[in-house]
C-alpha cells in the first residue's frame, strides 16, 4: 500500500490565514485583497490601530467621526514600523527629517542650499518662489531690477537673501509683490541695500494678508548715502506674526525711508525695531500709517533714532484704533543732535493698551543738544521714565486717562462723531438668544488657515521630546537651526509656551499630538460615552446665513465640553481644553435666499466669561465686559468639541 505524502500549502494560502487570524484576534473584518472592512486599513497601520482602541474606549457605537479619522497618520505598516525605530534614535530620525516629513504629512522646512547666481544686468522676476540668495545685485551701477511677483499665494514660502543690492551706485530695486497671500512665511534679509550710494528700493506690497508671517531683517540700508527705502504695505491684514529689523538706516547719510503703511489690519502682530537710525545723518523717516487698526499689536523700539545728527523722525498715525496691545521704547532719540521727532497722532485707541518710553529724547551731554519732540494727539496709559528733562517737548493733546467703551460711545454721541473701533469680523461672536430658527446672522471665516498636517502615531510621537528643557533637541530634530527667530524655531518655542502655561480659572487643558491622547483626554473629563461634533463645511462664510433646525446637545443642559484646537507646529498637534458651564448647540445653516441646507453648525456658548480679558474681541464686537454677558461662537473647520453622547 503507498503512503500518501501532503504537499505543502501555497505561500499565498498561507499569508491569507495568517491575515484571518489577526483579523479574528484584532476582531477586523476582511474584505477581498486582505484589507480590513470595518476600518478600510490594514490592521497594523496608525489608522488601523487607532480604530481599535477608539472600540475600547467609547462605550457607544455611533458612527465614528470620518473628519477626524482622516487626520490620522497616513504611514503604511512598513513605514510605521521603520519610523518607529527611527524616533528611538533621535539622531537618526533627524538625518531622515525629508522623508519623514514626506511620508508622515508633516510640516517641515526645505533646507535651502545657497544659491551662487549672479545677476550682472537688469532683470524682471515676473513670478519667483522659495529661493536662497547668497549675494544679489553687489555693486551693480545703476540700472532696475524688478519682482512682479515673488512667492506669492504660497502655502509655505521660505526665502532668504543673504546680500541685496550691496555697494550699489545709483541703483534702483522693486518688489511689487513680495509674498503676498501666503500662508506661513519665513523670509530673512541678511544684508539689505547696505553702503549703497543714490538710488532707492520698493515694496509695493510685503508680505500683505499673510497668516503667519516671520520677517526679518539683519542689517537694512546700513551705511548707505541718499538711498532712499519705501513699504507702501507692510504685512497690512496679516494674522499673528512677528517682524524684526535688527538694524535699519544705521550711519546712514541722508536717507529717506518710509512705510506708507506698516501691519494695518493685522491682528496679534509683533514688530520689532532692534537698531533704527543710529548714527544717521541728516535722515528722514516717515510711518504714515503704523500699526491702524490692529488688534493686540505688541511694537518694540529698542534703539529708535539714538546719535542721530539733524535727523527727522515722523510718526504721522500710530496705532490709531488698535485694540489693547503694548509698545515700548526702550531708547528713542537718545543724545541725539539737533533732530525733530514728531508724532502726529499717538496711540488714540479704542481699549487702552501699554506705552512704555524708558528714555525719549534724551539730550545728548556732549553738545548740550536736544531733539525738538512733538505730539499733537497722544493716548491712554502711558509711562516716560526719562523724557527729554531739558529739551524741547510739545503735547497739543495729552489724554493720559483711561475711558471706557460707554464713555467713547457717549462722547461720540454728544459730539456726533463716530467711534472707530478696531474692527472684529461680524459673526465671530454673538450672543445666545440669536441661536433660534429663522435668525438671519453673517457668518464669520471659519475656514481653516493652518497647514495641512497629520497627526503622529502615539508610539512614534511619545518617543519625541517635548518640553523647554529639550528646546535644543527638538530644534535639531526639525532641522531649526541655531537661529531663534527663524520659522521652526518659533514654531516650537510658541506651542511649548501655550502648552506649558498654567490653566486658567476653572479649565482643565492638554496638549495633544496623537488621537489616542485626544480620546483619553476627552474620556478623562467627560467619561466614556462621548461623541466629538464640528461644523461640517465651510459653506456660508464671509456672508448671511439663515438658521434651521437648532437644537441644544443634552437637552440644552448647561454641561462640560471638550474643546480642541489647532496649534502651529510640524505635526498635528491640538490644544483640547474643557471649562465649566457651557451649553452646545447644532443648527442646520441654510441659504438665506433660496432656504436650502448649506451647512450644518456647532456652537458653543461660554457662559461664565469672568475671567476673559476686557479687550477680548467679543466684548469689542458685542459691548459690555468680563462677566457680564455670555458668548457664544461656531466651531471651525477641523476645530472639535466633545460631548457626552445625548
Amino acid at each position: 500500500m503507498r503512503s500518501t505524502v501532503t504537499a505543502p500549502p501555497p505561500l499565498a494560502l498561507l499569508l491569507l490565514f495568517f491575515v484571518l487570524y489577526i483579523s479574528t484576534f484584532f476582531n477586523v473584518g476582511v474584505a477581498a485583497g486582505g484589507d480590513s472592512t470595518a476600518a478600510g486599513e490594514n490592521p497594523f497601520t496608525p489608522k488601523g490601530y487607532l480604530i481599535r482602541y477608539w472600540k475600547k474606549q467609547i462605550s457607544n457605537d455611533l458612527p465614528k467621526p470620518e473628519f477626524l479619522l482622516s487626520k490620522a497618520s497616513p504611514l503604511n505598516a512598513a513605514q510605521f514600523a521603520a519610523f518607529s525605530k527611527l524616533a528611538a534614535d533621535q539622531n537618526s530620525l533627524s538625518t531622515q527629517l525629508p522623508e519623514f516629513c514626506a511620508k508622515a504629512d508633516l510640516l517641515c522646512f526645505p533646507d535651502l542650499t545657497p544659491s551662487l547666481e549672479k545677476h550682472s544686468s537688469d532683470v524682471n522676476f515676473a513670478t519667483y518662489r522659495n529661493k536662497n540668495f547668497t549675494n544679489y545685485g553687489t555693486g551693480r551701477p545703476g540700472g532696475v531690477d524688478a519682482f512682479s511677483g515673488y512667492s506669492e499665494g504660497e502655502n509655505l514660502p521660505i526665502d532668504s537673501f543673504r546680500r541685496y543690492s550691496r555697494d550699489g551706485v545709483g541703483h534702483n530695486e522693486k518688489f511689487t509683490g513680495y509674498a503676498t497671500e501666503a500662508n506661513v512665511a519665513d523670509q530673512s534679509f541678511n544684508s539689505y541695500g547696505t553702503a549703497a550710494t543714490g538710488g532707492g528700493g520698493e515694496f509695493t506690497k510685503y508680505n500683505s494678508e499673510v497668516n503667519v508671517p516671520n520677517l526679518r531683517f539683519t542689517a537694512y540700508s546700513d551705511s548707505t548715502t541718499g538711498h532712499s527705502q519705501s513699504f507702501t504695505e507692510y504685512t497690512n491684514q496679516a494674522n499673528a506674526g512677528d517682524e524684526k529689523f535688527t538694524s535699519y538706516g544705521k550711519k546712514s547719510v541722508g536717507a529717506t525711508n518710509e512705510f506708507a503703511g506698516y501691519g494695518k489690519d493685522s491682528n496679534v502682530m509683533g514688530s520689532t525695531f532692534n537698531n533704527y537710525g543710529e548714527k544717521g545723518d541728516a535722515a528722514n523717516d516717515t510711518f504714515t500709517s503704523y500699526g491702524t487698526n490692529t488688534n493686540n499689536p505688541q511694537n518694540n523700539f529698542r534703539n529708535y533714532g539714538t546719535l542721530g545728527s539733524s535727523a527727522t523722525e515722523s510718526f504721522k498715525g500710530y496705532r490709531e484704533q488698535a485694540n489693547v496691545g503694548d509698545d515700548n521704547f526702550d531708547s528713542y532719540g537718545k543724545n541725539s543732535n539737533a533732530g525733530k521727532i514728531d508724532f502726529v497722532n499717538y496711540g488714540k485707541s479704542f481699549n487702552e493698551g501699554t506705552d512704555k518710553f524708558t528714555g525719549y529724547g534724551k539730550k545728548d551731554d556732549s553738545t548740550n543738544n536736544s531733539p525738538t519732540v512733538d505730539f499733537k494727539i497722544y493716548g491712554v496709559n502711558n509711562t516716560f521714565k526719562e523724557y527729554a528733562k531739558e529739551g524741547a517737548a510739545t503735547f497739543s493733546t495729552y489724554e493720559n486717562k483711561t475711558s471706557s467703551a460707554e464713555e467713547e460711545a457717549s462722547l461720540a454721541a454728544v459730539n456726533g462723531r463716530k467711534v472707530n473701533k478696531w474692527v472684529v469680523e461680524p459673526g465671530k461672536f454673538f450672543r445666545e438668544a440669536m441661536l433660534k430658527t429663522g435668525t438671519v446672522m453673517p457668518m464669520p471665516d471659519i475656514r481653516d488657515k493652518m497647514p495641512k498636517r497629520s497627526f503622529l502615531p502615539r508610539t512614534i510621537v511619545s518617543k519625541l521630546p517635548f518640553s523647554t528643557s529639550k528646546l535644543a533637541e527638538m530644534k535639531k530634530i526639525f532641522h531649526a537651526g541655531d537661529d531663534a527667530d527663524s520659522t521652526m524655531a518659533k514654531m516650537l518655542t510658541d506651542a511649548l509656551h501655550e502648552c506649558e502655561r498654567a490653566p486658567s480659572p476653572g479649565e482643565t487643558k492638554r496638549c495633544v499630538a496623537s488621537i489616542e491622547d485626544m480620546i483619553d483626554f476627552a474620556t478623562t473629563v467627560l467619561g466614556r460615552n462621548v461623541v466629538v461634533r464640528t461644523t461640517a463645511n465651510t459653506a456660508g462664510h464671509g456672508g448671511d446665513i439663515l438658521l434651521g433646525e437648532v437644537k441644544g446637545v443634552n437637552g440644552g443642559k448647561v454641561t462640560r465640553s471638550v474643546s480642541c484646537h489647532q496649534s502651529l507646529y510640524p505635526y498635528l498637534l491640538y490644544y483640547c481644553h474643557s471649562v465649566p458651564k457651557v451649553r452646545v448647540y447644532e443648527a442646520d445653516i441654510l441659504d438665506p435666499n433660496t432656504k436650502t441646507k448649506i451647512n450644518h453648525g456647532v456652537a458653543i456658548c461660554h457662559l461664565d466669561t469672568s475671567s476673559w480679558s476686557p479687550g477680548h474681541g467679543s466684548f469689542v464686537l458685542l459691548g459690555s465686559g468680563p462677566g457680564k454677558i455670555e458668548v457664544c461662537h461656531w466651531i471651525f473647520e477641523n476645530d472639535m468639541t466633545w460631548a457626552v453622547a445625548d
